[in-house]
């Protein structure tokens, strides 16, 4: 019988990266872009939050956020509409296939990265909850309807390019500097 430290650690399938957004400004709708470096320790070139010089001592823990694809029509029909361009909730990308909050550990000498594509490492810092500009920009409820459904923040642990499309898997880190995939290919 597996335990549950070992359960935490195992994905049925990898996912996808769906869409990539860069808010440039605070109050400036998001950018979909294809492509976008992301920098270690930083951010996504292009979005504010890689752009601002860091005042607090150590890496921050919002220099990315991500949202499941699967949760956005769920809001969008917890607001009243048919659907929802996933750029109105400002999170930087948007994954699909599987689950994000339990990219997570629950085990604090257990830690879990998400890779996308070949190089791009991140770790999940906590839950991103909605802020009350989801509000405005929902209508009478969107801050309740994001609440849980919010998606993650994360750090960049290791950079380089990522793309509409890229293969996103949850992996183990044995160590510092090793990973261990933990996903099965999906089934033909």
């Amino acid at each position: 019988m597996r335990d549950l430290r070992d359960l935490t650690r195992t994905f049925g399938r990898s996912g996808v990266l769906e869409a990539i957004y860069l808010r440039p400004q605070r109050d400036v709708a998001a950018v979909a872009v294809e492509v976008v470096e992301a920098v270690e320790g930083r951010g996504l070139l292009g979005d504010r939050t890689a752009d601002r010089v860091r005042t607090a001592p150590g890496p921050g823990k919002r220099q990315v956020t991500l949202i499941q694809s699967e949760h956005v029509p769920l809001i969008a029909r917890w607001v009243g509409r048919e659907t929802l361009d996933a750029a109105i909730l400002r999170r930087n990308l948007v994954v699909s296939g599987f689950n994000l909050v339990a990219a997570r550990s629950p085990f604090p000498q257990q830690s879990l990265s998400i890779r996308i594509g070949d190089t791009v490492v991140i770790s999940v810092t906590g839950e991103c909850a909605p802020c009350s500009k989801m509000e405005a920009a929902l209508g009478r409820g969107g801050y309740n309807a994001m609440r849980g459904h919010g998606g993650v923040t994360a750090r960049i642990v290791r950079g380089g390019m990522l793309r509409v499309g890229d293969e996103v898997r949850v992996e183990v880190d044995p160590d510092p500097g090793e990973s261990l995939p933990l996903f099965a290919p999906p089934h033909a």
